[in-house]
């Protein structure tokens, strides 16, 4: 079987907003639904969880029955930091899930996940046992030498941009958050699962990515993903913004 985790247990303080930013409506519906039909349409999709920041958890689950989210199978809290959310949620399926599922972690504000990005970080993960969602890096990269100045750079054609969905078979992700909390390896800053892994020694295999798969960090990422719904869905929008 194939299980969904998406995070959401973020506050938003960098959109500036009174409300947290995976709950913030646009054109009627709060971001996160837009995220989870994703994962609910998805023919390989099997069930879904959240990790959901506390206090919004009867109104996401008011906005699923709603939206149609039939697949949500639970709501648990997150934790201090983004890691102790994925691990709850992770913990939260054992028990639930044997060694060979597939659990594809997902943030809750990337709500343009694309079914075929889905597709292939799935197939990735059931060939070689992980696959993250990645694109090529085509900007140059320069390493600070003094603050103000360089000597050195990265060629671009040795990087790779990762980001979520992100798929790894139940055991060794299991494994790896025990592993990870107990010995404080890849759980501070800025770390995510994929970083974990490799620093817990595991090699990762790259799946397909999309540029519209955008996290929803500031009013800008806000004002693109509306910029995006308008020109895919313009019809359906027109008729939202009526009621």
């Amino acid at each position: 079987m194939n299980f969904a985790i998406i995070i959401a247990g973020g506050s938003g303080h960098r959109m500036g907003m009174d409300i947290p930013k995976q709950f913030v409506d646009v054109y009627g519906k709060p971001v996160l639904l837009y995220t989870l039909e994703g994962f609910q349409n998805h023919p390989m999709i099997d069930a879904i969880g959240v990790v959901c920041i506390d206090g919004w958890h009867d109104v996401l689950r008011a906005y699923a029955q709603k939206f149609g989210i039939t697949k949500l199978q639970w709501i648990i809290s997150g934790g201090a930091t983004g890691q102790e959310s994925i691990r709850n949620g992770v913990f939260h399926l054992e028990g639930m899930c044997t060694e060979s599922d597939v659990v594809i972690i997902h943030d809750g504000i990337r709500p343009l996940v694309a079914p075929n990005v889905l597709s292939d970080v799935i197939a990735t993960c059931q060939k070689y046992g992980n696959g993250v969602s990645s694109l090529p890096y085509n900007e140059q990269i320069f390493l600070v030498d003094d603050d103000i100045s360089t000597v050195k750079y990265i060629p671009r054609e040795t990087l790779r941009r990762v980001s979520t969905p992100q798929a790894y078979k139940f055991g060794k992700l299991d494994w790896a958050y025990h592993e990870a909390f107990a010995k404080g390896i890849g759980i501070h800053g800025s770390s995510y699962t994929n970083t974990m892994m490799v620093e817990l020694g595991e090699r990762l295999y790259f799946a397909a990515g999309s540029d519209k798969n955008i996290k929803l960090t500031t009013r800008d990422d806000l004002e693109l993903f509306k910029a995006y719904l308008r020109t895919e869905l313009p019809n359906h929008l027109h008729s939202e913004e009526q009621q």
